[in-house]
């Protein structure tokens, strides 16, 4: 039987269709309302990140594909996919980076800034002979706070620009270098050298150690500075002065930081003298009684590890420094198995190293413990990428702040492009970051909370300014050493 449809009236179309139209224009609403409801409970965030990785370094060492972090103030909020951060918060600035990791930044945690306008004063010498005959004279010629501000503003943006967003400092006028350091938009654990004999800010330890003590109380509690005392090594100070530098830096409570056995004379002078290796010796007058990073630590025997880790004393590996001036290679893998703190530092950039790109660092720091362990596996890519994160901060003791991307932590974070020849493909991103990235493959830098490079442009330096003007004070260093 067939059944024929009856051709609607006039009236009965116009009801048909304006049903149909009240029902689409209601969906739509119902839409918007939701989309609107959602917006409502979104919280607010000042940015939000997301790459293709976030290598978080945290202690389930998760890495997350689409990654993001919801950022607010100075702190991250919360890390995961990008979709769950989405959905959560709202922020109307974001840097959106699927062509790249994000990592913590960086942590070098031995260095001289200003020395980079002494880079290849004297190539190719041994520690000593380098020092006292070319670097202590040049200093004592050119060291002033302008040389000071603006070898810091040079090393600053070398350092940005390679994903370093926290530098561990030893020099002169250290006022003046926090001072920059702040300008700059970076992270710093400074101290004030203590020598003893007279230096560009100072004509005796005594008047170095007033100086340290006015710098501890004008940078106590600043967000981007930890102030800190910086005795240079157990041979260029009297027991005296070591004494009363390790009993400001308690009363103080910030860290001390000192070189200690970085090489075989030192470590063969000491013992001739004292009849105790210089961390036996520094031990037994009390030093590591408090915050202590020690810097290099190369000729360390079995004892002095068991000392050092008792003592809860940080290390700052050097592997460039330490290859450049045939210091030696200092026994890491037996550190880390000790369970030592140990973080990476690229020494200063005048001759030790003539670099603070941290990229080279770890890598060496991984590659060089193969060839003097005889063995591949000897710190693979991600315990180096962890040197130069959490390991940093944990030898520095501001694990709690720093190192890893978690929530609460400080907002310090890089991008890292995967989009160039040498990053394709990737199968691992620990072993990408450290055997294959580069420090010029930095795109973005966060200190604090602060965007301070976008697109590898910095936005708190003017670098043709700032490398002009060390060309300029670099002529009067040649005029200087004639």
């Amino acid at each position: 039987m067939l059944h024929f449809f009856r051709p609607r009236t006039h009236r009965q179309e116009c009801l048909f269709h304006g049903t149909l139209l009240w029902t689409r224009h209601s969906c739509l609403a119902m839409w918007i309302l939701l989309f609107a409801l959602r917006l409502q409970a979104q919280e607010p965030v000042d940015w939000i990140w997301s790459a293709r990785y976030v290598v978080t370094m945290d202690p389930q060492h998760r890495v997350i594909e689409n990654g993001a972090l919801a950022i607010g103030g100075e702190r991250i909020l919360a890390v995961g996919l990008k979709s769950e951060i989405d959905g959560r918060y709202k922020s109307i600035q974001r840097l959106d980076r699927p062509d790249a990791l994000m990592t913590p930044g960086l942590i070098n945690t031995h260095t001289h800034a200003p020395m980079v306008l002494l880079r290849g004063i004297a190539d190719d010498l041994k520690l000593q002979d380098w020092l006292e005959k070319y670097i202590f004279p040049a200093e004592a010629r050119n060291v002033t706070p302008e040389f000071v501000r603006w070898g810091t503003r040079l090393a600053c943006l070398e350092m940005l620009l390679s994903g370093t967003t926290t530098f561990t400092d030893m020099y002169y006028f250290e006022d003046v270098i926090a001072e920059t350091a702040k300008e700059c938009g970076m992270r710093g654990v400074l101290g004030e050298t203590i020598i003893g004999f007279p230096s560009p800010d100072a004509k005796t330890p005594a008047d170095a150690l007033r100086f340290t003590e006015q710098f501890l109380k004008r940078f106590h509690g600043d967000a981007l500075i930890t102030p800190a005392v910086a005795p240079h090594a157990i041979y260029t100070n009297s027991d005296e002065t070591l004494h009363r530098a390790r009993e400001l830096a308690n009363q103080y409570a910030v860290p001390l930081l000192m070189h200690v056995s970085e090489t075989k004379r030192e470590n063969d002078e000491t013992s001739a003298k004292r009849a105790k290796t210089p961390v036996a010796a520094l031990d037994a007058l009390g030093i590591f009684t408090g915050r202590t990073l020690a810097a290099h630590a190369v000729w360390t025997s079995d004892a002095d590890l068991k000392i050092l880790r008792s003592r809860g004393v940080g290390i700052a590996h050097c592997p460039s420094s330490n290859m450049k001036l045939a210091s030696g290679s200092a026994p890491i893998v037996k550190m880390l198995t000790l369970g030592l703190d140990v973080g990476l530092g690229t020494d200063g950039a005048a001759s030790s190293n003539n670099d603070l790109d941290m990229f080279e660092e770890m890598d060496l720091a991984s590659k060089l413990q193969k060839v003097i362990t005889n063995d591949p596996e000897a710190v693979p890519a991600r315990q180096a990428l962890e040197m130069a994160t959490m390991g940093g901060a944990r030898a520095l003791g501001l694990e709690r702040e720093m190192g890893s991307l978690e929530p609460g932590k400080r907002a310090d974070v890089i991008t890292v492009r995967l989009d160039r020849p040498h990053a394709v493909p990737l199968y691992d991103v620990y072993s990408q970051m450290v055997y294959a990235l580069k420090g010029s493959d930095v795109r973005d830098v966060m200190v604090n909370g602060r965007l301070v490079v976008r697109d590898a442009q910095p936005l708190t330096l003017d670098a043709k300014h700032v490398l002009a003007k060390a060309e300029e004070l670099a002529g009067k260093v040649k005029a200087s050493l004639k």
